[in-house]
């Protein structure tokens, strides 16, 4: 009864944050909350490719992905913007990621760029939904030397149990949201 409880809370936890990233316009989704100057908030759709694909035995693995942003780069201020991830975990199956050298190159159509360098990741999985959060800093370009956090909720595939006995899972989509803050 507590894991089923434990179950219902993280799901419960898990469909509030990707109803308020999904219900809150982008220029208003960080309304109340004091991001300082200089800080960036990106939410948008995000794909990945796994090589090789993700079984359930945890192997290295090249991770790539592409997101589509929407960010507000100032008070009232939104522009779109395009991601582009590359990394490696090293330990990676089809019950997340560990350890992530991830780095990112976020292009936002005002001209500007931020380079991210994710160092630290967790995995959180619930009930159909898998939950990757990275933890880095911006090294260049807009936001630099300031915080990032980046979590995408992943849908996991219908699939999943025969992908990731036989030929493995090659890659996944979801929301992501991309947090730049002092």
């Amino acid at each position: 009864m507590i894991g089923g409880r434990r179950a219902a809370v993280a799901l419960s936890s898990l469909a509030l944050v990707g109803s308020s990233w999904a219900g809150a316009p982008a220029g208003q989704a960080d309304e109340g909350r004091h991001r300082g100057p200089g800080g960036v908030v990106c939410t948008g759709p995000s794909t990945s490719v796994y090589a090789p694909p993700l079984t359930v035995e945890s192997r290295a693995t090249r991770v790539h992905t592409e997101a589509r942003y929407t960010c507000t780069v100032a008070p009232g201020r939104t522009v779109p913007a395009t991601g582009s991830l590359d990394g490696v975990s090293p330990s990676a199956s089809c019950n997340g990621l560990t350890s992530p050298r991830i780095t990112e190159i976020v292009r936002y159509a005002d001209g500007e760029r931020s380079l991210i360098v994710y160092d630290s990741g967790t995995t959180l999985r619930t009930v159909g939904v898998l939950d990757v959060h990275l933890s880095g800093r911006v090294t260049e370009g807009r936001g630099k030397g300031q915080s990032a956090q980046r979590d995408v909720l992943l849908a996991l595939p219908r699939e999943l149990p025969t992908e990731c006995l036989s030929s493995g899972l090659q890659g996944n989509s979801g929301q992501a949201q991309l947090e730049i803050r002092p």
